[in-house]
């Protein structure tokens, strides 16, 4: 049953988030101390519409009691919606009232909170088979989508439906769904939600075109002598963006010669071998590459069997998976039959397809299903080459682009007929599309690629009202920005949208023939660069972010120090070395005994001297410590090394925590942890008293070279645990750890995705490129390649402010954590070699507080999990390249819980690395 929370308002006006996040103090065991937020004066449900406001339900099924409704006429968070729908909470001992524990409502047992203290302690991040999941749906879905941002990031709009279930699920959100339908709870009242299965028609809008001849200039005018895509800062070109540029001057129909000059840049040999073939100019191509270099040949009259000395075509069809992963010897670059190998993207396979098809090839047919396989429930495409069964989430631009495949292939209408309709119900009544299907502002790439989706299938009217959103777009120099209302240009964004505005497609532009170029091709310019790390460590350091220079919150205004991500901060200004100071002022406080606004030192989060002590939570200090050169034998006044020893599992509990096996490091639930451990026992020169987590840790690699996220829990391989490992391996001079090493490399330069990024939990993330970028710089001669197209992957996910986003085409805005890994992650450096000295700096005495300013910006958390979290956590789940379903804050990744570390460093000569020449290992 469903109840609504309708209590008596009070008198008193709500008072804003903190008086909201007001914390009372419990006590357990040894001054053990609870963060809880009452809820406030909830607003009656049915002050709530369809139109108005926005319902969250919380299920209290497992505990006995009903599905409890509430609501919040003004939603400003998904955490205000929370309290604000009458709803209590408890956060976690470790990582304060951001990590939802418990959750209580006085219609339901007289406001008890559940789980009860007997069964969840909440000290530490709950096991993933049990916790808060957070789930969302906007108005006319008919189905849950777990939360991509936690509650404290997520901004409900009007209309919206949140929901809170207790239990587990998978890291795809395809198991622990709510039991209840979006609909059941909905708010009633104001207008009619709209059905999702039966688009209305088109919405009206004022006409308009794009200025296609301004379009084309500003392209044009991004081209370094008119031929390749150079960016700021670098000297190295851009391939990636200069097939944008050439789709984009083709699908205008430009007069301009820079659109064959560029063309015949990228095929000079030397341009094609380094953009579509990393691997060597006889090894597997980057099928990405391959693709978009055939769709410039095929747009501007050359031959793609025979362009940069190498027939395209072929090798895409050559290197079509055989198999599904697991079934037989791997494939690397493999996941399902039918993937082109080392996509790991849908809009690659797609691109291919149409390749193919616009060659006069016919692309196989196990190649054209699987991008049928990538159609959600709701009829739209997801943008990564997920396998059956795992979460799907629809977005426009892959949407678009894929059915512009199918469409051209032929044979699918019924899958095509779908994706019209969700197009149809996607769009926005300004006539864009978003990005992602939780936001409700337009993006110039995905309206775009929908318009001209839904152009070639003849809904002009719809593709029309796109084309007059972009044409509201445009910028005055004639370029696009990423979303709605940036007046900073960019390419990737331009292009589509000059295409559509052209009133043109990428299959005909691609099969329209030009005269073929007759230019010389220009010398090859050196190696390119990547994100402004100088620009990344002043973001990092900021006053409004970095409280008085010492650490980072849980959450604005808190006065909570999310420690691990303080960690993650020095670590980044380690690597770097652009703020000596900083870092010094960090490490002091850390080191001298500094507090928090709520009193709070390093080690009421290591909780060393507790039972609740865990690997990862000792490793990553004590990592730090070694870094800049402080002892980790008396750090904090501890000696993190002995207390490591100590924790060290003799043999398996009967539950997985605090021991999965023997070996196994009390309270380290992740891989991450696991190997921080092992990291700072062998850094501190311990490396025979860490034999059994060394040989635990070598026992959890996979066949194919991976590592799970989770330890104790089923779990799927992912890169961030992966590198992690590698990285802790590669210490190790025996010939079985650097074997183990090299086949972690391989699998994670199979993961690359087209654009140079990483799949993560939360999709095409910033954490897990940075991460990737430390653990294939263990071997830079082998994987120079895919290094670069990391960095500047990681450079194009960089804001004006420095900082970085969390994931591409997710919530736009730069994140604390995610740049805290994306600065040192793109250095390169190892975290297991990061080494930093603080001479010349001068000692900074602790001090204690908040003394956040005012005003400071709220910035979303993203937080990996596995490892207890370091701050506004989520209970650890397993599965690749998806998120677990959020539970207050965003889970990106599982490798350990608020801990992804950024341990980098890009230019270092490491000893690792001459022990693997002067050993003879594979480079």
């Amino acid at each position: 049953m469903v109840t609504d929370q309708q209590p008596e308002r009070r008198t008193s006006r709500r008072q804003g988030l903190l008086s909201l996040l007001a914390a009372f103090f419990l006590t357990l065991g040894a001054g053990a101390v609870f963060f809880a937020a009452s809820p406030a004066s909830a607003d009656p449900v049915d002050r709530c519409t369809a139109t108005t406001g926005a319902v969250v339900a919380v299920d209290f099924g497992p505990f006995g009691g009903p599905v409890v409704r509430g609501c919040d006429a003004t939603p400003t968070t998904g955490y205000e919606l929370l309290h604000e729908g009458g709803f209590s909470t408890t956060g976690t001992v470790h990582d304060g009232d951001g990590f939802i524990c418990r959750i209580g409502n006085g219609s339901f047992d007289t406001g008890t909170e559940y789980p009860t203290p007997t069964k969840e302690d909440c000290v530490l991040t709950p096991q993933a088979t049990a916790y808060w999941s957070y789930w969302i749906a906007s108005p006319g879905q008919k189905n849950w989508t777990y939360s991509p941002l936690g509650a404290m990031s997520r901004t409900p709009k009007d209309g919206d439906v949140d929901a809170w279930v207790f239990g587990g699920t998978d890291v795809g959100g395809t198991t622990g769904k709510p039991t209840f339908s979006p609909d059941d709870v909905r708010a009633k009242g104001g207008a009619t939600t709209p059905d999702p299965t039966d688009p209305t028609g088109p919405p009206t809008v004022p006409p308009g075109s794009v200025d296609v001849a301004a379009a084309t200039r500003w392209v044009t005018g991004m081209l370094t002598d008119q031929e390749r895509v150079v960016d700021e800062g670098a000297t190295a070109p851009d391939h990636l963006l200069t097939t944008e540029a050439v789709y984009a001057l083709a699908g205008a129909r430009s007069k301009s010669p820079a659109v064959r000059k560029a063309a015949a840049f990228l095929a000079q040999p030397a341009q094609t071998d380094a953009y579509a073939y990393p691997a060597g100019k006889d090894g597997i191509p980057d099928a990405s590459a391959a693709a978009r270099l055939a769709l410039v040949a095929e747009a501007t009259g050359r031959d793609p069997r025979a362009f940069g000395g190498h027939d395209l075509l072929g090798d895409l069809v050559t290197y079509v998976c055989p198999r599904d992963i697991g079934d037989g010897e791997a494939v690397p670059g493999c996941l399902t039959k039918g993937d082109f190998r080392t996509t790991g993207q849908a809009d690659a396979q797609a691109m291919a397809v149409i390749a193919l098809l616009n060659g006069g090839v016919t692309p196989p047919a196990d190649a054209v299903t699987r991008l049928t396989g990538l159609q959600c429930e709701d009829g739209g495409f997801t943008g990564i080459l997920i396998r059956a069964g795992e979460w799907c989430d629809s977005d426009a631009a892959s949407t678009g682009l894929i059915t512009l495949a199918l469409k051209r292939a032929g044979g699918h209408d019924a899958v095509v007929a779908k994706a019209r309709a969700y197009l149809g119900k996607s769009q926005l009544p300004t006539g864009a599309w978003p990005s992602a299907s939780y936001l409700t502002t337009g993006s110039a790439g995905p309206t775009g690629w929908a318009a001209q989706a839904l152009r070639a299938l003849g809904d002009t009217a719809r593709a029309d009202a796109g084309v007059s959103w972009l044409s509201r777009q445009q910028l005055p120099g004639g370029g696009f920005g990423f979303e709605e209302g940036e007046t900073e240009p960019r390419l990737f964004a331009t292009a589509p949208a000059v295409v559509a505005g052209a009133k043109s497609d990428l299959v005909a532009l691609t099969t329209e023939r030009t005269d073929p170029p007759a230019t010389k091709p220009p010398t090859a310019p050196p190696a390119g660069e990547g994100p402004d790390l100088k620009k990344g460590g002043a973001y990092l350091t900021d006053h409004k972010r970095l409280i008085q220079g010492h650490y980072y919150e849980n959450a604005p205004g808190s006065g909570f120090a999310d420690f691990g991500m303080t960690i993650d901060g020095a670590y980044a200004l380690a690597a770097t070395g652009t703020d000596n100071t900083a870092l010094r002022a960090i490490v002091d406080f850390l080191d001298k005994g500094g507090k928090d606004g709520k009193g709070r030192g390093i080690h009421d989060w290591t909780m060393i001297g507790t039972k609740y002590a865990g690997g990862g939570f000792l490793g990553k200090t004590a990592v730090l410590a070694e870094a800049v050169g402080r002892d980790p034998r008396d750090f904090g006044g501890q000696d993190l090394i002995g207390a490591l020893a100590k924790a060290v599992c003799p043999a398996k509990t009967p539950t997985p925590r605090p021991c999965a096996a023997k070996g196994n490091y009390s309270y380290a639930t992740s891989v991450f942890s696991q190997s921080l451990g092992v990291m700072a026992q062998v850094r501190a020169g311990e490396t025979a008293a860490a034999a059994e987590p060394i040989a635990y840790l070598k026992s959890l690699q996979e066949p194919s070279g991976a590592w799970p996220s989770l330890i104790g829990e089923k779990s799927d391989a992912e890169v961030d645990s992966t590198a992690m490992a590698a990285m802790t391996l590669d210490l190790l001079p025996d010939a079985a750890s650097q074997a183990a090493v090299d086949k972690a490399l391989a699998w994670l330069a199979g993961r690359q995705l087209a654009d140079g990024g990483f799949p993560g939990a939360s999709g095409n993330s910033v954490n897990s490129a940075a991460l990737a970028v430390q653990g294939l710089s263990l071997d830079t001669t082998k994987y120079a390649g895919g290094i670069a197209k990391a960095r500047k992957f990681l450079a194009s996910q960089q804001n004006a402010d420095g900082g970085f986003n969390v994931v591409k085409g997710g919530q736009p805005g730069s994140d604390v954590r995610a740049s805290t890994q994306a600065v040192g992650g793109a250095t390169g450096i190892s975290f297991g070699t990061l080494a930093r000295s603080l001479d010349g700096t001068a000692p900074e005495p602790a001090t204690s507080g908040s003394g956040r300013p005012s005003g400071s910006p709220v910035t979303p958390e993203i937080v990996t999990p596995g490892e207890e979290t370091g701050g506004t956590g989520a209970a650890g789940g397993p599965g690749p390249g998806g998120a677990l379903a959020s539970t207050g804050v965003q889970v990106g990744g599982l490798a350990a819980a608020a801990v992804v570390l950024v341990l980098g460093g890009w230019a270092a000569t490491r000893a690792a690395r001459r022990r693997r020449a002067a050993t003879g290992s594979a480079a």
